[in-house]
């Protein structure tokens, strides 16, 4: 009987030995105050053996002592995201919610109700609950924007989104706008203007600041307004917001004016060579960015042969025949370096 007791409690030990050896393999051993995962490294030495070998478990949220075992911490703080796997594969994105955003009137941080009616197992509400339900569904969204700065918000908002599907700019820009639509209401620069008039400004000066090449006419098209309206906003918040907005370089606009009457890249890259010339001489100085880029790509075409007419160009930048052929008396002089 001592015999089988002995057999049994040598096999135990035989467990934990290799049981100690997987842990020790399956988790990294740092010294010098280093602890792996997302901690901190706060913690100096052991409180019990004063060692600095410590073991991070993400799986049970522990922190241990690699030599004499003491659980240092047991709790652990998971960084990662809280999307939830069920059996299908997909992950539920349902709990993390739309991101922030400053296009937003709130900001993205309110909360709805749903409009199913249903309870949080799933099961349909009683009848007599409904309605109560239907009445604060309405209550919570009409607190949602009961200043005048909340309705103002939304409907610029609602604005901006409809600009930016119709001259096709990205988030960013869109972003820096609602940033800049919010500095204009801080300075109460809205009074006496129309929220359409300031938001078409705030959008172009979005679109000068991230350096994209998006003409105040193409704005006043997209907005149905007045170019003179949008560009005098546009100046008093040049001015009252100190904006620092860089020049516009009129070699990125070669590329959308070529790409609407498919010029060949040959082209392009002898326009960009001619503008970086004519940047060297001060020629361009003081120039509409579109006329020189359009200039510059009819001589472009005149040299590889190419046949695009000067009304073409014009046509592709938005501005008119007599400022194509005006940059071209300027440009034409020019004889960049190398080859084509």
């Amino acid at each position: 009987m001592v015999t089988v007791n002995l057999i049994l409690r040598i096999s135990q030990l035989t467990k934990k030995l290799n049981n100690h050896s997987s842990l020790k393999n399956s988790f990294e051993f740092k010294e010098k105050n280093e602890i792996t995962g997302n901690f901190t490294n706060e913690i100096e030495k052991c409180a019990r053996c004063a060692k600095r070998i410590v073991i991070s478990d993400t799986e049970i949220g522990e922190v241990v002592c690699g030599h004499c075992g003491f659980v240092i911490s047991d709790k652990i703080v998971n960084h990662g995201n809280e999307w939830r796997t069920f059996l299908d594969g997909t992950p539920d994105k349902a709990r993390t919610g739309v991101g922030t955003s400053l296009a937003m009137h709130d900001m993205g941080l309110s909360t709805i109700i749903q409009r199913s009616d249903k309870d949080a197992t799933g099961k349909p509400l009683p009848r007599s609950i409904k309605s109560t339900i239907q009445r604060i569904r309405k209550l919570d969204k009409r607190t949602q924007c009961h200043s005048a700065i909340d309705r103002n918000y939304r409907k610029a908002f609602t604005q901006l989104c409809t600009m930016q599907d119709k001259i096709s700019v990205s988030d960013s820009i869109v972003e820096n706008a609602a940033y800049i639509y919010r500095k204009a209401m801080d300075k109460n620069l809205v009074r006496g203007r129309t929220i359409t008039a300031l938001m078409a400004s705030t959008l172009y000066a979005a679109c000068r600041n991230a350096e994209t090449p998006r003409t105040l006419k193409e704005i006043a098209d997209a907005t149905n307004l007045k170019k003179g309206s949008i560009a005098d906003i546009y100046r008093v918040l040049v001015k009252e917001l100190d904006l620092r907005i860089p020049v516009v370089d009129p070699a990125q606009c070669v590329a959308k004016i070529a790409s609407k009457i498919k010029i060949s890249e040959k082209t392009k890259r002898y326009a960009i060579k001619i503008i970086r010339k004519a940047q060297q001489e001060g020629i361009s100085a003081g120039k509409d960015p579109m006329g020189i880029a359009a200039a510059a790509l009819y001589l472009g075409c005149v040299k590889t042969g190419e046949f695009h007419s000067q009304e073409k160009l014009a046509i592709a930048a938005n501005i008119t025949t007599v400022t194509v052929r005006n940059r071209c008396n300027g440009l034409r002089d020019i004889k960049p370096n190398g080859k084509i």
